[in-house]
């Protein structure tokens, strides 16, 4: 079995060409169900699963043989962009490499925020979407559950995430120094997702002068804006009342911007000029990047905030080594696994045989006894067959072949049946 993973992130590819490739979690069944679709057609059908953040997207694949050249054509043909760019922004990797990256995902050492938990959960939605649409199989699923097993134990034995500084946090600083006073500003979230729920924990912290939160659910807008003492707007409104906040932070599934340049220059307008901190952590984006132009607005998206949370990167680097040698020993403990795994076949062959020769002997038995012969003489001649019958193929080597052939032959047989119990 043969495991691989194709995928671009927040190193390798800008934010404009990640937005090309991000798939909503609910999108994530269809996407799979095309990508296993189009090696169908080559009589190939591989195990998959698909990681979607702001920072990546990521596909691992696990069939009989690496299989990368047609996992870039599918994915860059799904983005709309040549492979061959694809493919210059992207990083391949196979079996141990593979495994390696995956565990350092989840883990937190492959983040934009270094040690950062959020990956992990996002990880193991990933793996309960592909198990959902029957994409997932046993060594994709020995591959994510061994890297939440190293996750756990990185989290728990080093200190990787002692200083953690999130996307969140890292927005209300910047806000904090645009505005001298948090306490007197308006927050709008737009979005009701995990992103904004903590943004919004962050910004509720330093008690603004009011929150609310737009979404296309009322129900679940609501519920958010609920946990805050703020209000909640449909999310059709947003353009007409944009100009009332000070801090704008948009996280949404939208495939294309939901606030764009015309409604935010007649916002700083109605603001009389006074600026406004907008963050855009959405992938693809929410506010059209020609907002950032606009003389009274700082707009910041998940790429601008990378410097900040890097903030305490080199608290953590002593953690690091530590996090890397469980690594290493979760990856050494895979790659035996699949060793192991190309042997079962041969494994119950063998069984299978055994159980064969066993029946036959067995019935040859139990007919003797039948007949009143001798118990002792029948589990004689019992044990006499299984042994002929297990012995025969290795002396019949011993009698073919060339001289070679017949050296390598006794050698073999010398391992597997001479050896004596220490």
């Amino acid at each position: 079995m043969a495991v691989w993973a194709l995928g671009i992130n927040h190193t390798t590819a800008p934010l404009d060409m990640r937005g090309r490739f991000a798939f909503a979690i609910d999108q994530i069944g269809p996407t799979l169900e095309s990508l296993r679709g189009s090696f169908e057609a080559r009589g190939r059908l591989p195990e998959a699963a698909i990681l979607s953040t702001c920072n990546r997207t990521e596909i691992y694949c696990a069939g009989a043989n690496h299989e990368i050249e047609p996992t870039i054509e599918w994915l860059a043909h799904s983005g709309g962009v040549a492979p061959g760019l694809l493919r210059s922004h992207s990083y391949m990797l196979q079996d141990a490499q593979a495994a390696r990256h995956a565990f350092r995902v989840a883990s937190g050492l492959d983040s934009m925020v270094l040690g950062e938990p959020q990956i992990l959960g996002q990880l193991k939605d990933a793996v309960r979407a592909a198990e959902e649409a029957g994409a997932l199989g046993t060594t994709l699923n020995q591959l994510f559950q061994r890297s939440f097993a190293v996750a756990k134990e990185v989290r728990s034995s080093t200190e990787i995430g002692a200083h953690s500084i999130s996307m969140a946090a890292a927005a209300v600083r910047l806000a904090g120094q645009l505005f001298e006073d948090l306490g007197k500003v308006r927050v709008l979230f737009v979005g009701a997702g995990e992103m904004i729920e903590l943004a919004a924990t962050h910004f509720a912290a330093r008690n603004p002068k009011s929150i609310a939160v737009a979404n296309r659910t009322l129900e679940r807008g609501e519920k958010l804006a609920g946990r805050f003492g703020g209000e909640v707007m449909r999310l059709a409104d947003l353009t007409g009342r944009l100009h009332e906040f000070d801090v704008v932070v948009s996280s949404t599934a939208s495939q294309l911007p939901i606030i764009g340049l015309g409604a935010v220059e007649r916002a700083i307008k109605a603001r009389k000029h006074r600026p406004m901190f907008m963050v855009d952590l959405a992938v693809p984006r929410d506010i059209e990047p020609e907002v950032k132009q606009l003389e009274d607005v700082y707009l910041y998206t998940v790429d601008d905030l990378a410097h900040v949370v890097q903030t305490g990167h080199a608290n953590r680097q002593a953690a690091v080594a530590q996090a890397e040698a469980i690594i290493d020993a979760g990856v050494q403990s895979f790659v035996h696994w699949m060793d192991q795994r190309h042997a079962v076949p041969v494994i119950r062959q063998l069984n299978a045989q055994a159980d064969e020769w066993r029946a036959v002997e067995l019935a040859r038995a139990r007919k003797l006894l039948a007949k009143g012969e001798d118990v002792d003489a029948v589990l004689e001649a019992l044990s006499r067959g299984l042994t002929q019958k297990m012995l025969h193929g290795a002396l019949a080597e011993l009698h073919t072949g060339d001289a070679e052939a017949r050296q390598r032959a006794t050698q073999a047989i010398e391992h597997f049946f001479l050896r004596k119990e220490r």
